[in-house]
């Protein structure tokens, strides 16, 4: 048998699971078929407010919405953050549904002139990943006769320590080298561009407060001192985010509490040439990936040589992070359970496996859960972030599930 990580506080509880106050079984005769995700909005508002008690005024919120694009989650995030953080055209298109132009920020490497011209026109800030996108950015407003808001990502002399996907402190796509920036600075101010400021991201899904903390502290110190080579305040710097969630077994919940107080005292030393900056941090699964639940129906039941497996409807098509196939090196459990399950039902080790053609598919990897039978409903939990648009749907043909967003404050 091999552990898996908790259930969230907010879907512990004695019994069948109980999401935003309906039953796992509810929720798919509302969507008509199984599989679907259920998020509840109320967990990620949750989120938010916790953050905003925890972080200095002067640091804003930003939502990253490739954590989860589903509208009705931008929507009601959009109404509590103070921007939104993009990756696309496409996703531009989302977050101007909900968000004015100078709220929303576009990051990523490989922006094409349609996109850069989009951005431009609808007046959204371009977060400049090279020389190269820079130039580009500058003759489209020439072209469009429309100043660009343009800010440069820069790729950081260090890495977020623990972090799950480090983003500085090596080569990189993202991003421009530190050294070289406050030269580029210096070539789109003379271009007549309004300058937006520094965005610099180290890392993402750490849990130390201490690497977060030593990270911010580094990342005030590079911006103050790319400010004081550029000759001009940045208006904002958006130290990046970084925050993890506890998927696995042995994982512990960040100090986000002690984050916050750090960052306060280190705004309080910050350089003179960031005096009146405003600074931002950016987070996307720390907001949503706890609120999210995957439901998948149990189709068959078999054993193979001694072992048990459950056969469900979906798999890793939906949910090619929890099958361990998306930037994970060691496969882990992520927490299920079998959503109809009485509290006092027996147990026993088995694995949950989906649909597809694939030993990759693999849900969970025998865990010990309660005793299930084909119409069973059997829940993946932390399935808030990079779940259906990080995964292959299109692999095998098989339907595509719903998303179902509740609690969203809306009637």
């Amino acid at each position: 048998m091999k552990p898996m990580g908790a259930i969230p506080a907010e879907f512990q509880g004695v019994g069948p699971l109980i999401i935003a106050g309906r039953s796992a079984a509810e929720w798919i005769e509302t969507a008509g078929s199984s599989p679907i995700f259920v998020y509840d909005a109320a967990i990620a508002a949750a989120r938010v407010a916790r953050f905003r008690a925890a972080m200095p005024k002067r640091v804003d919120l930003h939502y990253a919405i490739k954590a989860n694009p589903a509208p009705p989650m931008i929507a009601a995030l959009a109404r509590l953050v103070d921007g939104l953080d993009v990756a696309s055209g496409g996703e531009l298109s989302l977050a101007l549904a909900e968000k004015p132009a100078d709220r929303i920020s576009f990051a990523g490497p490989g922006k094409r002139d349609a996109e850069l011209e989009a951005a431009i026109m609808a007046g959204a800030t371009i977060n400049l990943e090279s020389e190269g996108e820079a130039e580009r950015a500058i003759a489209a407003g020439q072209r469009l006769c429309t100043t660009p808001r343009l800010a440069v990502r820069v790729n950081p002399d260090m890495e977020l320590r623990g972090s799950g996907m480090k983003m500085g402190g090596r080569a990189s796509p993202f991003g421009v080298d530190a050294d070289r920036v406050p030269a580029l600075v210096k070539r789109i101010v003379a271009a007549g561009v309004d300058w937006q400021g520094f965005h610099i991201f180290a890392g993402s899904q750490a849990l130390s407060a201490e690497a977060i903390i030593e990270t911010q502290a580094e990342t005030l110190a590079l911006a103050g001192r790319m400010a004081d080579a550029v000759g001009v305040m940045p208006p904002l710097v958006n130290l990046g985010g970084g925050f993890g969630i506890p998927y696995f077994p042995g994982d512990v919940a960040l100090d986000v509490e002690a984050v916050g107080a750090a960052l306060g005292e280190r705004l309080a030393e910050r350089a003179g040439s960031l005096a009146d900056t405003r600074f931002a941090i950016e987070l996307g699964r720390w907001l949503v990936g706890e609120c999210g639940v995957y439901l998948t129906r149990v189709i068959d039941r078999k054993e193979s040589r001694g072992e048990v497996f459950l056969v469900v409807d979906g798999g890793l098509h939906h949910q090619l992070a929890a099958s361990g196939n998306f930037g994970t090196v060691v496969k882990r459990n992520y927490p299920v359970s079998v959503a109809t399950a009485a509290y006092d039902a027996p147990t026993e080790a088995v694995s949950v496996v989906g649909c597809l053609c694939t030993p990759l598919d693999r849900l969970a990897d025998r865990v010990m859960l309660p005793v299930a039978h084909p119409g069973d409903i059997i829940a993946v939990f932390m399935a808030g972030a990079y779940g259906l648009t990080a995964s292959p749907t299109a692999f095998l043909g098989h339907p595509q599930p719903a998303e179902i967003t509740a609690n969203t404050g809306q009637s």
